[in-house]
């Protein structure tokens, strides 16, 4: 038996610029880290006493004969790519709810590849971890996705991540104190805004007008070296990474209107007026999970304004996708 733990992520600044139709054109880069709340991935081989090869658990039960009668995209794509010789038995838990902006599909498809992998008796690289899982997303299941979310789910840690060229993506850690990293982690606050949302739906009309959005989508890229300059600077400048989210935040808000909803708008009006310097929808759009930058001493009167909302506390993580439990069985 394989169990893997994968991270989900918050993204910063960057996001929409990790998309194909745009970076292998213009180049792209984006700032955001892995946190402290993960998708669990098991996988056995499965013993041959059943009618069926293939036994996946998540939200629903799918037992097979054979792979292309799966119906969850990820894992028919993953066996196909992976290619076993034996059926197998899947099994996903994770800390968060899908589709809520915090990577979570492509955290599911590095993990169950990382378990698949280890499966097989392989263990690879973080690098190939992340292309493999690109290419199942991109090329297998033709979802619309960028490229960020799988390499900080197989990579982790705080990073600059730059797209594009014949490297395809590049992971830079951000260097800062260790001090200003945890500052950094106390303004943040996360609440579900528990409305529901088709992250593919929504990033593929993004997709469909990014050659109309290029000047907003290179502003959004200049600022995650904007975000890593503030951060060099002294502690005292910190509250600038915030206004500079608002910032990012309003030319997202312009990419299409299916981005936000006027509940969205109203929680985050509601964070400002409550004392957030800036935040964000985290993922594609449309609702999920939303990020505020607030000052310590003011995130009471957050958390009292959002009350009705379910507040989040989470750190960062360095590991990425990791095996965690591995105990190889003979086979039948």
């Amino acid at each position: 038996m394989i169990i893997s733990r994968t991270p989900f992520r918050v993204s910063f600044f960057g996001g929409g610029t990790d998309y194909p139709v745009f970076y292998e054109e213009n180049g792209g880069a984006v700032l955001s880290t892995s946190i402290n709340k993960y998708c669990y991935v098991i996988c056995r081989y499965l013993p041959p006493f059943f009618d069926y090869k293939y036994r996946i658990r998540y939200t629903q039960r799918e037992e097979t004969q054979t792979i292309a009668e799966i119906k969850h995209p990820s894992v028919r794509e993953c066996l196909n790519f992976v290619d076993l010789d034996h059926g197998v038995e899947i099994q996903h838990n994770a800390d968060l709810p899908a589709m809520s902006g915090l990577g979570s599909s492509s955290a599911f498809t590095v993990g169950l590849l990382n378990g698949l992998y280890a499966l097989k008796g392989k263990m690879i690289t973080k690098r190939r971890l992340a292309l493999d899982a690109i290419h199942v997303e991109q090329d297998m299941i033709k979802e619309n996705v960028g490229s960020q979310d799988q390499t900080i789910a197989a990579f982790g840690g705080f990073n600059k991540i730059v797209f594009g060229g014949s490297q395809k993506i590049a992971v830079f850690p951000v260097a800062i104190d260790r001090n200003k990293l945890d500052l950094l982690q106390d303004h943040l606050m996360l609440f579900f805004t528990g409305f529901p949302r088709n992250a593919s739906e929504i990033a593929g009309e993004q997709i469909r007008k990014t050659p109309e959005k290029k000047k907003e989508l290179t502003a959004m890229l200049g600022m995650v070296d904007e975000a890593i300059n503030i951060l060099n600077e002294s502690a005292g400048t910190l509250i600038d990474f915030g206004k500079l989210l608002h910032e990012t935040w309003k030319l997202k808000h312009s990419l299409t209107p299916r981005i936000t909803t006027p509940l969205v708008d109203e929680v985050y009006e509601a964070g400002l007026e409550a004392g957030a310097s800036g935040g964000k929808l985290l993922g594609a759009g449309g609702g999920g999970f939303i990020l505020f930058f607030v000052k310590p001493e003011l995130q009471h009167n957050v958390k009292e304004k959002l009350k009705k909302l379910l507040y989040v506390p989470f750190k960062f993580e360095n590991l990425g996708s990791q095996i965690i439990y591995y105990a190889p069985e003979d086979n039948f």
